[in-house]
């Protein structure tokens, strides 16, 4: 991975620009001083002590007493798995405090940009009470193996409707037995549907729809609209029993 990659990586986990270049900096040597962070860094010494004392409290890095003060970094695995387990408890007691919408919202929201769209399908499927129906392309249901299968154990209904189903859960046979299976319907009029296409619905009360190329441009509609939902759900099932007669 590219040093720029690398320290973009590590933003996402609490660190500064400066702040992360210098743990990177740590992490290539034993141990440093201020000063030699500086001279192998290019970073104002002034800098470099406000960024390293930054990284200590963090829990990125380890100070090193001695005749001069040096700095080691804490390592990677261990840096990060600290930070993920700080922000697990931070998001439980946010959650646990967070303010209650008086009612649920049932417009329409758009969801754009690919990385968005999957966190969105994992919230919903990991919310899912009574039922799923998702219809995707095999290639993409697979990216959705592990809350799926977690959903069947659950005694969740799952649904798919896909085109190559006979290619899904193939190791986990008992999982297999759990989903209903339906095979993609196209009509001898219709060209084929697009690859992109994906369509979710969840308890028959939350839609997701829209096509994904994994991409930033990528633009799904959610929604928990009553009419919107129960037209979209009808849709489904008028597919499922053609499916059902062309088989």
């Amino acid at each position: 991975m590219e040093e720029s990659s690398f320290i973009e990586k590590l933003l996402l986990f609490g660190l500064g620009r400066q702040e992360a270049c210098i743990y990177l900096c740590l992490l290539k040597n034993e141990s440093l001083t201020g000063y030699e962070v500086s001279k192998l860094t290019g970073i104002s010494r002034s800098n470099v002590y406000n960024s390293l004392a930054a990284l200590v409290d963090h829990g990125a890095a380890y100070v090193c007493e001695g005749p001069s003060t040096k700095y080691v970094a804490v390592d990677l695995q261990e840096f990060c798995d600290n930070r993920l387990r700080f922000l697990e408890t931070q998001s439980r007691e946010l959650v646990m405090n967070a303010p209650k919408k008086q009612v649920e919202s049932e417009g329409y929201i758009t969801i754009e940009g690919y990385g968005r769209i999957c966190d969105k399908i994992h919230h919903m499927l990991k919310d899912t009470e009574y039922r799923v129906y998702f219809a995707a392309k095999s290639q993409f249901l697979l990216l959705w193996e592990k809350e799926l299968t977690e959903l069947v154990k659950a005694g969740k209904k799952v649904v798919l409707i896909t085109d190559e189903g006979e290619k899904l859960f193939t190791e986990t046979e008992d999982v297999r037995q759990g989903i209903q299976f339906y095979q993609t319907y196209v009509s001898e009029e219709d060209e084929e549907p697009s690859d992109r296409q994906i369509r979710l619905i969840i308890d028959s009360a939350y839609v997701l729809t829209g096509e994904v190329a994994q991409t930033a441009q990528d633009t799904c509609l959610y929604s928990a609209q009553q009419n919107f939902v129960a037209v979209f759900k009808q849709a489904l099932r008028n597919e499922i029993e053609l499916s059902k007669l062309k088989a």
